[in-house]
């Protein structure tokens, strides 16, 4: 993928509104009553995110770390505090509105990959553009499945390509409206080690190239010192957040 920095180059593109946190979190926390009475998942947690950032979210497993990130991404509500998505308090908004706020401004990369089975590589990538009504969905879909370097599988389906492969064709998708902020949520974790360092080059590649804020989840402490800084979360508490040493 020597090339693929230079491909994506061709899709640069500045942002005036650099000054303001696309991501503001004040004490959110999020409770959830269980047999054993209320569960704390994530408490009184805050935090800002800049325009253009990469951030890695790090901790154990069940730290909270997943929910602090669909707290951000207003997939779930906090049961206190408050996010601002790109300027707006989540807590304004129905889940509708959560939705409309997060089309054309945010864009998801799973563990799991999440395509649809029946549709070809190009139509998954095609489907965020095609449920906003953009006229142009599949030349945008085809650039981009080519800056990811799949533009010769793009009429495959989910189940005729590779595990890296389908984690490029949902990277694809996930940049294809030109997020200004991308989640990713242990996007190796289904991946070998090899494969897994291509889709982590790509990420940064997009991040820098597009100037997306990469907002990413991970137990892989190697993968999160690449990020500008690391947020460490512990039993439902923010613990650090530090320069990484990059």
């Amino acid at each position: 993928y020597k090339t693929t920095t230079q491909r994506i180059r061709s899709l640069e593109h500045k942002d005036e509104t650099a000054d303001r946190p696309v991501l503001k979190a004040v004490n959110i926390s999020k409770k959830v009553t269980s047999p054993e009475g209320l569960l704390t998942i994530l408490d009184k947690v805050s935090l800002e995110i800049a325009l253009g950032e990469s951030v890695a979210i790090v901790g154990q497993s069940g730290a909270g770390k997943s929910t602090l990130l669909a707290l951000l991404a207003g997939l779930d509500e906090a049961s206190e505090g408050e996010v601002w998505l790109d300027g707006e308090a989540l807590s304004t908004l129905d889940e509708d509105g959560r939705a409309a706020r997060r089309a054309g401004r945010v864009g998801f990369v799973f563990q799991s990959f999440h395509l649809i089975p029946s549709l070809t590589a190009l139509e998954n990538v095609m489907l965020p553009l095609e449920l906003a009504g953009k006229a142009d969905a599949e030349s945008r879909a085809d650039e981009v499945l080519e800056q990811v370097g799949l533009k010769a599988r793009r009429r495959h389906y989910p189940r005729q390509l590779s595990g890296g492969e389908k984690q490029r064709v949902a990277i694809a998708r996930a940049f294809v409206t030109r997020p200004r902020i991308l989640f990713a949520d242990e996007p190796t974790g289904n991946l070998d080690s090899r494969t897994g360092a291509t889709i982590i080059d790509l990420l940064f590649s997009l991040n820098k190239a597009l100037r997306t804020t990469l907002v990413l989840v991970t137990h892989d402490h190697g993968l999160a010192s690449k990020c500008d800084r690391v947020i460490e979360i512990e039993d439902g508490h923010l613990v650090t957040a530090e320069n990484s040493s990059r």
